[in-house]
Protein backbone atom coordinates (compact mmCIF):
# COMPACT_ATOMS: atom_id res chain seq x y z
CA UNK A 1 0.00 0.00 0.00
CA UNK A 2 0.92 3.22 -0.76
CA UNK A 3 2.02 5.64 2.04
CA UNK A 4 0.55 8.96 2.90
CA UNK A 5 3.62 10.82 3.72
CA UNK A 6 4.81 11.10 0.32
CA UNK A 7 1.58 10.11 -1.70
CA UNK A 8 1.27 12.04 -4.53
CA UNK A 9 4.94 11.33 -5.75
CA UNK A 10 4.36 7.67 -4.73
CA UNK A 11 1.49 7.32 -7.36
CA UNK A 12 3.26 9.24 -9.92
CA UNK A 13 6.27 6.80 -9.42
CA UNK A 14 4.30 4.13 -9.24
CA UNK A 15 1.77 4.26 -12.45
CA UNK A 16 5.01 5.88 -13.93
CA UNK A 17 7.17 2.39 -13.81
CA UNK A 18 4.22 0.59 -15.20
CA UNK A 19 3.64 2.08 -18.29
CA UNK A 20 8.02 1.94 -18.16
CA UNK A 21 8.00 -1.05 -17.87
CA UNK A 22 4.56 -2.18 -19.70
CA UNK A 23 3.01 -3.17 -17.40
CA UNK A 24 0.10 -0.27 -18.93
CA UNK A 25 0.09 -1.20 -22.91
CA UNK A 26 0.28 1.68 -25.49
CA UNK A 27 -2.95 2.45 -26.68
CA UNK A 28 -4.62 0.69 -23.68
CA UNK A 29 -7.26 2.24 -21.28
CA UNK A 30 -6.28 2.54 -17.91
CA UNK A 31 -9.08 1.34 -15.32
CA UNK A 32 -9.18 3.32 -12.70
CA UNK A 33 -10.42 0.65 -10.06
CA UNK A 34 -8.15 -1.86 -10.40
CA UNK A 35 -5.01 1.01 -10.59
CA UNK A 36 -6.61 1.84 -6.69
CA UNK A 37 -7.17 -1.62 -5.24
CA UNK A 38 -3.88 -2.66 -6.92
CA UNK A 39 -1.97 0.78 -5.13
CA UNK A 40 -4.42 1.11 -2.24
CA UNK A 41 -5.83 4.67 -2.95
CA UNK A 42 -8.81 6.67 -3.55
CA UNK A 43 -9.25 7.30 -6.90
CA UNK A 44 -8.71 11.76 -5.62
CA UNK A 45 -4.77 11.15 -5.83
CA UNK A 46 -5.10 8.86 -8.78
CA UNK A 47 -6.24 11.39 -11.16
CA UNK A 48 -3.86 14.06 -9.54
CA UNK A 49 -1.33 11.27 -11.01
CA UNK A 50 -2.93 11.11 -14.60
CA UNK A 51 -2.35 15.00 -15.01
CA UNK A 52 1.14 15.01 -13.97
CA UNK A 53 1.64 12.09 -16.30
CA UNK A 54 -0.78 13.48 -19.32
CA UNK A 55 1.47 16.16 -19.00
CA UNK A 56 4.71 14.33 -19.16
CA UNK A 57 2.98 12.45 -22.26
CA UNK A 58 2.95 9.48 -20.70
CA UNK A 59 -1.15 8.91 -20.99
CA UNK A 60 -3.89 10.91 -22.91
CA UNK A 61 -6.86 12.19 -21.18
CA UNK A 62 -9.91 11.49 -23.05
CA UNK A 63 -13.49 13.34 -22.13
CA UNK A 64 -16.17 11.39 -20.80
CA UNK A 65 -13.75 8.34 -22.56
CA UNK A 66 -11.37 7.96 -19.46
CA UNK A 67 -7.52 7.64 -19.63
CA UNK A 68 -5.44 5.54 -22.31
CA UNK A 69 -1.56 4.89 -22.76
CA UNK A 70 -0.12 7.52 -24.55
CA UNK A 71 0.54 5.67 -28.56
CA UNK A 72 3.82 7.52 -30.62
CA UNK A 73 4.09 6.77 -34.08
CA UNK A 74 8.08 5.72 -34.91
CA UNK A 75 8.03 9.23 -36.78
CA UNK A 76 7.52 10.57 -33.25
CA UNK A 77 10.27 8.88 -31.48
CA UNK A 78 12.61 9.37 -33.87
CA UNK A 79 12.19 12.76 -34.04
CA UNK A 80 12.28 13.43 -30.06
CA UNK A 81 15.36 11.35 -29.84
CA UNK A 82 17.09 13.41 -32.11
CA UNK A 83 16.00 16.61 -30.42
CA UNK A 84 17.32 15.12 -27.21
CA UNK A 85 20.75 14.84 -28.63
CA UNK A 86 20.35 18.02 -29.83
CA UNK A 87 19.75 19.46 -26.39
CA UNK A 88 21.93 16.87 -24.93
CA UNK A 89 24.88 18.52 -27.70
CA UNK A 90 24.08 21.69 -26.61
CA UNK A 91 24.38 21.01 -22.83
CA UNK A 92 27.54 19.78 -23.01
CA UNK A 93 28.98 22.81 -24.75
CA UNK A 94 28.17 24.62 -21.75
CA UNK A 95 29.29 21.64 -19.60
CA UNK A 96 33.05 21.71 -20.76
CA UNK A 97 33.09 25.19 -20.24
CA UNK A 98 31.10 25.94 -16.72
CA UNK A 99 31.06 22.50 -14.90
CA UNK A 100 32.68 22.83 -11.79
CA UNK A 101 35.46 19.71 -10.46
CA UNK A 102 32.19 18.70 -7.97
CA UNK A 103 29.68 18.32 -10.73
CA UNK A 104 31.75 16.07 -12.40
CA UNK A 105 32.17 14.08 -9.92
CA UNK A 106 28.10 13.46 -8.85
CA UNK A 107 27.96 12.48 -12.57
CA UNK A 108 30.86 10.01 -12.20
CA UNK A 109 28.95 8.73 -8.65
CA UNK A 110 25.66 8.27 -10.34
CA UNK A 111 27.70 6.62 -13.20
CA UNK A 112 29.19 4.32 -10.59
CA UNK A 113 25.66 3.63 -9.40
CA UNK A 114 24.28 2.58 -12.72
CA UNK A 115 26.83 -0.15 -13.21
CA UNK A 116 26.28 -1.61 -10.34
CA UNK A 117 22.98 -2.14 -11.17
CA UNK A 118 23.85 -3.62 -14.14
CA UNK A 119 26.62 -6.15 -12.22
CA UNK A 120 22.86 -7.38 -10.24
CA UNK A 121 21.02 -7.30 -13.56
CA UNK A 122 18.06 -4.82 -11.64
CA UNK A 123 17.23 -3.34 -15.20
CA UNK A 124 14.12 -0.61 -13.85
CA UNK A 125 16.87 0.87 -11.32
CA UNK A 126 19.62 0.95 -13.93
CA UNK A 127 17.64 2.73 -16.10
CA UNK A 128 16.48 4.74 -13.76
CA UNK A 129 20.33 5.32 -13.14
CA UNK A 130 20.99 6.01 -16.30
CA UNK A 131 18.33 8.78 -17.14
CA UNK A 132 19.89 10.48 -13.84
CA UNK A 133 23.02 10.51 -15.38
CA UNK A 134 21.58 11.86 -18.49
CA UNK A 135 19.58 14.97 -16.23
CA UNK A 136 23.34 15.74 -14.49
CA UNK A 137 24.91 16.01 -17.75
CA UNK A 138 22.49 18.51 -18.78
CA UNK A 139 21.76 20.24 -14.97
CA UNK A 140 25.59 20.97 -15.40
CA UNK A 141 24.72 22.82 -18.21
CA UNK A 142 23.43 25.35 -15.77
CA UNK A 143 20.19 26.11 -18.03
CA UNK A 144 17.07 26.06 -16.24
CA UNK A 145 15.15 26.07 -19.28
CA UNK A 146 17.05 23.59 -21.54
CA UNK A 147 16.54 21.28 -18.64
CA UNK A 148 13.17 21.70 -18.79
CA UNK A 149 12.81 21.06 -21.80
CA UNK A 150 14.93 17.95 -21.75
CA UNK A 151 13.27 16.59 -18.89
CA UNK A 152 9.92 16.67 -20.64
CA UNK A 153 10.83 14.98 -23.98
CA UNK A 154 13.11 12.59 -21.80
CA UNK A 155 9.26 11.99 -20.03
CA UNK A 156 7.83 11.32 -23.60
CA UNK A 157 10.42 8.28 -24.65
CA UNK A 158 11.05 6.59 -21.61
CA UNK A 159 9.16 3.69 -22.24
CA UNK A 160 10.99 2.89 -25.22
CA UNK A 161 14.17 4.02 -23.87
CA UNK A 162 13.95 1.26 -21.13
CA UNK A 163 13.01 -0.87 -23.82
CA UNK A 164 16.48 -0.75 -25.31
CA UNK A 165 18.20 -2.61 -22.77
CA UNK A 166 16.24 -5.68 -23.29
CA UNK A 167 18.85 -7.34 -25.38
CA UNK A 168 21.96 -8.07 -23.36
CA UNK A 169 24.33 -7.80 -26.09
CA UNK A 170 23.12 -3.91 -25.95
CA UNK A 171 22.59 -3.64 -22.23
CA UNK A 172 26.17 -4.74 -22.23
CA UNK A 173 26.87 -1.94 -24.87
CA UNK A 174 25.23 0.60 -23.87
CA UNK A 175 27.54 0.18 -20.57
CA UNK A 176 30.77 0.60 -22.44
CA UNK A 177 29.39 3.64 -24.23
CA UNK A 178 28.44 5.54 -20.96
CA UNK A 179 32.45 4.53 -19.91
CA UNK A 180 33.46 6.38 -22.72
CA UNK A 181 31.03 9.05 -22.30
CA UNK A 182 32.21 9.44 -18.80
CA UNK A 183 35.56 9.81 -19.67
CA UNK A 184 35.52 12.13 -22.36
CA UNK A 185 33.00 14.36 -19.97
CA UNK A 186 35.97 14.33 -17.44
CA UNK A 187 38.49 14.82 -20.42
CA UNK A 188 35.69 17.96 -20.99
CA UNK A 189 36.25 17.25 -24.77
CA UNK A 190 32.77 18.84 -25.95
CA UNK A 191 33.48 17.55 -29.93
CA UNK A 192 33.91 14.04 -28.48
CA UNK A 193 30.86 14.01 -26.39
CA UNK A 194 28.43 15.13 -28.82
CA UNK A 195 29.65 12.46 -30.92
CA UNK A 196 29.39 10.03 -28.06
CA UNK A 197 26.10 10.88 -26.92
CA UNK A 198 24.63 10.88 -30.51
CA UNK A 199 26.12 7.77 -31.02
CA UNK A 200 24.36 5.99 -28.03
CA UNK A 201 20.95 7.75 -28.43
CA UNK A 202 21.08 5.92 -32.25
CA UNK A 203 22.61 2.48 -31.39
CA UNK A 204 19.85 2.51 -28.45
CA UNK A 205 17.36 3.48 -31.04
CA UNK A 206 18.39 0.45 -33.50
CA UNK A 207 16.68 -1.90 -30.94
CA UNK A 208 13.75 -0.10 -29.56
CA UNK A 209 12.58 -0.13 -33.09
CA UNK A 210 13.26 -3.49 -34.01
CA UNK A 211 11.84 -5.09 -30.93
CA UNK A 212 8.89 -2.65 -30.48
CA UNK A 213 7.05 -2.68 -34.29
CA UNK A 214 3.41 -3.86 -32.76
CA UNK A 215 3.90 -1.50 -29.70
CA UNK A 216 4.16 1.63 -32.20
CA UNK A 217 1.85 3.14 -34.30
CA UNK A 218 2.76 4.01 -37.86
CA UNK A 219 2.62 7.13 -39.17
CA UNK A 220 -0.69 8.94 -39.88
CA UNK A 221 -1.68 8.96 -43.01
CA UNK A 222 -1.97 12.62 -44.07
CA UNK A 223 -4.39 13.37 -47.41
CA UNK A 224 -3.59 15.14 -49.86
CA UNK A 225 -4.80 18.77 -49.54
CA UNK A 226 -7.31 19.90 -52.68
CA UNK A 227 -5.76 22.06 -54.97
CA UNK A 228 -8.28 25.22 -55.76
CA UNK A 229 -10.75 25.23 -58.76
CA UNK A 230 -9.36 27.84 -60.76
CA UNK A 231 -5.27 25.65 -60.20
CA UNK A 232 -7.25 22.67 -61.65
CA UNK A 233 -8.76 24.25 -64.54
CA UNK A 234 -5.19 25.69 -65.65
CA UNK A 235 -3.45 22.26 -65.01
CA UNK A 236 -6.29 20.57 -67.55
CA UNK A 237 -6.15 23.26 -69.83
CA UNK A 238 -2.00 22.69 -70.16
CA UNK A 239 -2.85 19.05 -70.57
CA UNK A 240 -5.48 19.57 -73.04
Amino acid sequence: MVQTASLHEEVVGRIRDMIVEGELLAGSHVTERAICEKLGISRTPLREAYKVLAAEGLLTLLPNRGVVVSRLTQQDVEDILEMIALLEGMAVDRLCARASEDEIAAIERLHGEMVEHFRRGERLEYFKANQAVHEAIVAAARSPQLAKVHRGLGARVRRFRFAGNVDPARWERAVREHEQILLAIKDRDAHLLQALIRTHLRNGWKIVRRQNRDELAPPLEVEPVPEPIGRRRRRKAEIA
